[in-house]
């Protein structure tokens, strides 16, 4: 039970549990809606439009999450089973979701090192792709590679913006092999805030890429997936093939028109705070910050409690609630910073975290 001394719960574990605000609730009692599996939703059509032109691509569609978002694309990008992509070790495509592109559509992941940074070296990229991709020859023992897939901001690597000119150069390099890329940007929008650039810029070098609107945007459901037109053309059909035929899904979708222009402000707050919660942070003893974050999401070290005891006591005794023991790491914790927390939000954190360390002998 949360104390009684809990003005209320602070959930910081992730920017998913974001709620609809005022605005986007009355934008879905008014949406115009019409049957989007025959393409006759406005709102929907006009979110889309929107979409393609804030993300710098020729044409958007409108899915269900960005686990869809993805997964569609790989089916989109590779036309055949047994395709190949190359994919981090600290990918969310690769980690959380459920192996999707090999379980359901017999796509084929290469695995290279993601850096700290976020990044996949170049050359080993190049040294992945395999001998029969993009070339002449034809050699029966491998699968050929098709797609390089990427994540901005990068979850895994403390939620950092993955550099323009990186995404630029990756691209050159996999396009002389016939290789296309593609860029998983649940929180590029983030990415777009802490570079001082367009989204359109951050995406630039991506023949492909997914934008969340359910995380930090706010919107309570959906993901944009952007690209040249034939490609949107196969991504609406695996969408479909997926389950992702909804109706009047304009009522969703007007949701998402406001995510969009209220992106910049709500994603600089949410930046901010975050950088004052991981410098508060950094002044306990027991608790460390390994790096200042760049966006939203901050990482930090405990010692001295357990992480099960720690979390138990910030939940119970406080109402705070984070991801202990997130990733690879035994001692890590991860809090999300979101639109619906504010300063206050993030004192009563921070006084909750030093009370508890306080008490550790």
């Amino acid at each position: 039970m949360i104390s009684k001394l809990a003005r209320r719960v602070v959930d910081m574990r992730s920017d998913t549990v974001t709620r609809p605000t005022e605005a986007m609730r009355q934008a879905m009692s008014r949406a115009v809606v019409g049957d989007d599996v025959y393409g006759e939703d406005p709102t929907v059509m006009e979110l889309e439009k929107k979409g393609a032109e804030v993300l710098g691509k020729e044409a958007c569609v409108y899915v269900t999450s960005g686990t869809m978002g993805n997964l569609a694309s790989f089916i989109a990008h590779c036309d055949r089973r047994g395709s190949e992509i190359i994919v981090g070790d600290r990918q969310h495509t690769y980690l959380y979701e459920q192996g999707g592109a090999s379980t359901l559509a017999g796509i084929h992941p290469r695995v290279v090192r993601n850096r700290d940074d976020g990044t996949l070296d170049i050359q080993e990229v190049m040294q992945a792709i395999r001998p029969c991709s993009g070339a002449d020859n034809d050699d029966a023992h491998y699968p050929r590679t098709v797609l390089v897939s990427i994540e901005n901001t990068h979850n895994e690597c403390g939620g950092v913006a993955l550099p323009v000119d990186y995404v630029k150069n990756l691209k050159s390099s996999i396009t002389s092999k016939g290789l296309k890329l593609h860029m998983d940007g649940a929180r590029a929008g983030n990415a777009a805030v802490a570079l001082g650039l367009p989204l359109s810029k951050v995406c630039e070098g991506a023949d492909s890429i997914s934008l969340c609107l359910s995380k930090g945007l706010g919107a309570p459901v959906g993901t944009l997936v952007a690209g040249e037109g034939k490609f949107i053309s196969r991504v609406r059909r695996a969408k479909k093939a997926l389950g992702g035929g909804w109706r009047q899904a304009g009522v969703l979708a007007a949701t998402g028109l406001i995510a969009l222009d209220t992106m910049h402000e709500t994603l600089s707050k949410d930046h901010r705070l975050a950088k004052h919660f991981a410098q508060e942070l950094n002044t306990i003893k027991g608790i460390r910050v390994p790096r200042m974050p760049q966006t939203n999401l901050v990482f930090f070290e405990v010692s001295g409690i357990s992480l099960d005891d720690f979390a138990s006591k910030l939940k119970h005794e406080h109402g705070i609630l984070l991801s202990a023991g997130y990733g690879r790491s035994e001692n890590l914790v991860r809090a999300a910073v979101h639109r619906d927390l504010s300063e206050d939000d993030i004192g009563a954190a921070i006084d909750a975290v030093d009370k508890i360390m306080k008490h550790i002998p």
